[in-house]
């Protein structure tokens, strides 16, 4: 039911949004050409304001220069008429041309040709020869000494260079005195006139274009982007162009459409473009943001919707089905506790007198295991669902905290996976135990069915300690901690054939000098005392080069294995003995004795010798020590 309300809902609010969407639509592309007008018109007016501020400094400018300029010739003349002999000298001319700071100084006689100047390249030119220079012959002879020409920058005749001069004519005498100047001001000025100068300073859009067209011609005067483009597209002809002075859509490259804004100037058209695709990019983006904010208005009036049918009738529904779905995967400690009316009430007390009926009956289970006294578990669960059946000593006997206990038993993976890494190292020669901890030891029986796995545990850790207590007895002499020498004879054997290619292992005899002098003068006790004092020093050699036995009485034997060479056989021998040298034992109050005992050792240099052999060696070399001398070592030297 509420999801069939919450569906009609959506609907309907889904298609008033719609509704709204359409007519935003129509609205947002209205206003934003609209407003893409005004922006484009605004620049134009920015464009036109640049182009008169420009055109008025430029004429500020050649004003005040061209005066300057004007005086600083006059000032030339002045100086020419009244130091005539000046005018024959390029170096003075050069000087006085620094000291009125003009870039070039000539005297043009009556005739018209330049007889003297700063640039001696140019002495001697006929003013009459090039459009550039003819001018200043018209203020010869005219008889007026104010006449004079400020003629516009242009490239002088001799070289080409980009030049302003200023003549005026002489009073003492027919000719003209002309100065030059390179205009870097003016041109500088004149840049910043260029449309480019001024498109430069205006930032674009993306895609967004500027230019100007000859109202007269139709030609492009300037782009945004450079005049090296085709501009045959529609927007950029000028029949066409004439038409978008309110804004209009037309054909660009790429077979974008751009909407064109045009506006005349004097004798041109200023214009500006942009691709549709990025005007509708900007609407796209208005009525995303609309749809989102309508979105979240549908959002919260369906979220109320659902909340007031959900707390009149559909919450106390689904309660009671989640809490039954949680109890159903194993979760019998959900307590149904559903509000809201007194049927809800009586159904929750019911499944919870139903699961508390199950529950009990895992205690019972429990207490009768208590009961019997031994160490027993058991535990259920099954595929797909996440609680675990455990009796109550299940924790106890895996060590488990009650708060790791409770995480496992809520998660039948958690618990599967914790059982199978307990398993995973059984104890060796051992069937289905495992150690747990450093000193318990668990047999763990586990049944799979095709609905899960059942399992019982039981703690065997008196009985495995008993077994290994009877099997290190059975192995070990009680009174050294050696091994046995029956045992001692297995273990070399493995020791050897485990053995890598190369390496070298020999076989040990040792005898104690003078153990029943010792045994007769301070007993027994101080003789067995003495016997644990080189049990102790054969247990302290490395373990993985030696084994150690008592064979009876006061003698021994060692295996050195797993060697490099005989020198490496010889090295742990003399490092035995060293040991032995060094150590006192306390056989009464006042009498100590260094342990002293003579040792025959034989090589094991053939493959697959036999243990027997080895001993039989050793037992030799051991004679020979005895026989010669006492408390050293000797090697088996076959005959």
């Amino acid at each position: 039911m509420q999801k069939t309300f919450i569906r009609y809902t959506v609907f309907i609010i889904t298609s008033a949004i719609l509704v709204i969407l359409f007519f935003n639509f129509l609205f947002n592309l209205h206003f934003l050409e609209a407003r893409q007008f005004e922006v484009f018109y605004e620049k134009t007016e920015q464009m036109i304001h640049t182009l008169e501020n420009n055109q008025e400094e430029l004429r500020l400018l050649n004003d005040s220069l061209d005066e300057d300029y004007l005086t600083r010739a006059k000032a030339a003349a002045y100086v020419l008429d009244r130091q005539e002999e000046i005018s024959m000298d390029v170096e003075e001319m050069q000087y006085l041309a620094d000291l009125l700071n003009v870039d070039e100084l000539h005297v043009i006689n009556e005739n018209g040709i330049i007889e003297a100047g700063s640039v001696s390249r140019y002495v001697g030119f006929d003013m009459a020869n090039h459009a550039q220079t003819s001018p200043f012959l018209d203020l010869i002879g005219r008889g007026d000494e104010n006449a004079y020409l400020i003629q516009e920058a242009q490239p002088n005749a001799a070289e080409g260079n980009i030049m302003q001069y200023v003549g005026v004519a002489r009073k003492e005498q027919d000719g003209v005195v002309q100065v030059g100047f390179t205009p870097t001001r003016q041109l500088e000025a004149q840049s910043r006139n260029t449309y480019d100068y001024i498109f430069s300073k205006f930032p674009t859009d993306i895609g967004e274009e500027l230019f100007v067209v000859d109202t007269s011609t139709g030609n492009v005067l300037g782009h945004s982007n450079g005049l090296n483009q085709d501009f045959s597209f529609d927007c950029y002809r000028l029949g066409l162009l004439l038409g978008c002075a309110e804004g209009a859509c037309e054909k660009g490259r790429d077979g974008q459409v751009m909407y064109v804004v045009s506006r005349q100037y004097e004798d041109v058209l200023l214009c500006a473009a942009l691709p549709l695709n990025v005007l509708y990019q900007k609407l796209w983006g208005n009525v995303l943001i609309t749809l989102i904010y309508l979105l979240f208005i549908e959002a919260v009036v369906i979220l109320l919707l659902n909340y007031l049918i959900k707390r009149k009738v559909i919450g106390g529904i689904h309660d009671i089905i989640e809490n039954l779905d949680s109890i159903t995967n194993g979760n019998l400690d959900t307590k149904v506790t559903v509000e809201g009316n007194l049927e809800f009430k009586e159904l929750s007390r019911g499944i919870n007198a139903m699961v508390k009926s199950i529950i009990s009956l895992s205690d019972r289970i429990s207490s009768i295991i208590e009961l019997s006294g031994i160490p027993l578990a058991a535990f259920e669960y099954e595929r797909g669902l996440n609680h675990v059946f455990v009796t109550s000593g299940l924790s106890g006997l895996l060590g488990l905290s009650d708060r790791k206990a409770a995480e496992l038993y809520h998660d039948s993976a958690l618990f599967d996976q914790y059982i199978r890494a307990v398993t995973e190292n059984p104890v060796k020669g051992e069937d289905q135990v495992y150690q747990i901890e450093n000193d318990r030891y668990l047999h763990i029986y586990i049944s799979e069915s095709p609905d899960g796995f059942q399992g019982i545990i039981t703690d065997v850790t008196k009985d495995i300690l008993q077994k290994r207590q009877m099997q290190y007895e059975n192995t070990h002499d009680p009174l050294t901690g050696l091994y046995k020498f029956d045992h001692f004879k297995q273990l070399s054997a493995e020791a050897l054939s485990e053995m890598a290619a190369g390496k070298t292992a020999a076989m040990a005899m040792l005898d104690l000098d003078h153990f029943k002098s010792v045994n007769d003068t301070y007993g027994h006790d101080a003789g067995d005392l003495y016997l644990q004092s080189f049990a102790n020093i054969m247990h302290s050699m490395p373990a993985e080069h030696f084994l150690c036995a008592r064979r009876s009485g006061d003698e021994f034997c060692m295996l050195i294995f797993d060697c490099e060479d005989r020198a490496h056989v010889v090295r742990h021998l003399d490092f035995f003995y060293e040991m032995l040298h060094k150590s006192s034992v306390a056989l009464s109050g006042e009498q100590s004795k260094t342990i002293s005992a003579s040792c025959g050792f034989a090589l094991a240099e053939e493959t697959g010798i036999n243990i027997g052999t080895l001993l039989s060696r050793a037992d030799e070399a051991l004679y020979e020590v005895k026989r010669s001398t006492k408390g050293k070592y000797a090697e088996y030297l076959q005959q």
